[in-house]
């Protein structure tokens, strides 16, 4: 990324080594130290062929000298950060920030952009960076905590946006390090998911309204995003080999604009097998609410335009109310999915290609809730001991022997 403040030479030329290590009263070629008529010391050293002062004063000239050789120390070993360079304060360094990250989806740019009005410039925005510490990092992040408002999982979110943030202020040479120090600070800690039985998918497909039949089963047993079920056309629905091909995925941003693009990572692009049983699902889908040409939508609205993820959120709520279901959310199928497939015996690598994840983390989310299937395997494998010993004779004290 390039420098949002100009380029700032870090190793400024000095003028040689001083007797002692140290800056004399007076001036040099580098640095200098005069008293003020209030008693006071000031410090000054050269920087790019101008003079820059200390931030503050000083009691003593021997404070000031010492404030100067620590400053030549850290320019020799590139620690040393221009005080004006940090003077730039958060608000204006992360409007430029999410102005050079052209790579951000305007879903994550929203995002960004609620975290940082709402959670993190109303108590840091008017900071300049240089004055952003660990102390205040940790009594932002601690007075969020105990707030009523926004949830762990948001705090978790800003910590990172935050850390993001900063850690290229430090690239840009405007911090020596991030003050973003608190160990965990930025790991989500979510409740568990509900996991929906395969009769209760059935269940819940039965009692949607017709039109989001199909999607509930997409949802559960293949596994896509909801903004890839929204984006998928017929073109990439191949009833013959039975599989589904995803390329891109809407996202609805909250003035109600959509945005077609790809997904959510490059591994989302993949082509995905789906169960045989349901072929005839999507068949009678395809037929009755699909529009209409190899470039329809298959998941649409009655006039065949996208659909709004309001109208999904609706149908979803009044099954839910029918079925008297708690808690329970439109993206737990997806979760219903990836754990029941976690539970046919699939590595890492293979649920990671199945649902698009582009790390072995949501994967081995998963993967923990095989531990039921696991005591079934161990279950299955006592009855098979249980029966072959069943067949070894007897011992002469009754006991059935074990070799």
């Amino acid at each position: 990324m390039a420098s949002i403040v100009g380029p700032i030479p870090l190793r400024p030329p000095l003028a040689g080594p001083m007797p002692g290590g140290a800056v004399t009263s007076g001036k040099t070629a580098w640095g200098s130290v005069r008293k003020l008529p209030s008693g006071r010391y000031q410090a000054r050293y050269r920087v790019d062929g101008k003079m820059v002062g200390a931030p503050t004063t000083f009691r003593t000239k021997r404070d000031a000298e010492a404030y100067l050789s620590t400053v030549r120390a850290d320019m020799e070993r590139g620690q040393w950060v221009n005080p004006v360079a940090g003077k730039v304060t958060l608000r204006e360094y992360s409007t430029k920030w999410l102005e050079q990250r052209p790579d951000l989806r305007p879903r994550t740019v929203e995002l960004y952009e609620g975290e940082l009005r709402l959670h993190i410039l109303p108590v840091l925005g008017g900071l300049e960076l240089a004055k952003i510490t660990p102390t205040r990092v940790r009594d932002w992040h601690s007075a969020l905590l105990r707030a009523d408002k926004p949830g762990n999982t948001t705090v978790a979110k800003c910590y990172r946006l935050l850390h993001a943030i900063l850690n290229t202020a430090v690239a840009d040479e405007l911090l020596v390090r991030n003050p973003c120090v608190i160990k965990g600070a930025g790991q989500e800690k979510t409740p568990e998911r509900p996991i929906a039985s395969i009769p209760q998918v059935f269940e819940i497909a039965e009692t949607i309204e017709p039109r989001f039949r199909a999607m509930v089963l997409v949802g559960a047993f293949v596994g896509l995003r909801l903004g890839e079920m929204l984006a998928l056309t017929r073109e990439r629905v191949d009833l013959l080999h039975g599989r589904i091909k995803v390329v891109e995925q809407y996202q609805e941003l909250k003035d109600g604009t959509r945005v077609l693009g790809p997904p959510k990572s490059d591994a989302g692009v993949r082509t995905v097998a789906i169960p045989a049983l349901l072929k005839p699902e999507l068949e009678a889908h395809l037929a009755t609410f699909a529009a209409p040409g190899k470039k329809g939508l298959v998941f649409c609205g009655p006039d065949g335009q996208p659909l709004r993820r309001a109208s999904w959120y609706t149908a979803w709520g009044r099954a839910m109310k029918a079925l008297d279901i708690e808690g329970m959310k439109p993206h737990d199928l997806r979760h219903t999915g990836n754990t029941l497939a976690a539970m046919t015996g699939a590595s890492t690598k293979e649920l990671m290609a199945r649902f698009g994840q582009s790390t072995s983390r949501a994967a081995l989310i998963y993967q923990h809730a095989t531990q039921d299937r696991d005591q079934e395997i161990a279950d299955a494998l006592n009855g098979m001991i249980e029966a072959k010993l069943r067949d070894r004779p007897m011992g002469t004290d009754g006991a059935t022997p074990l070799t």
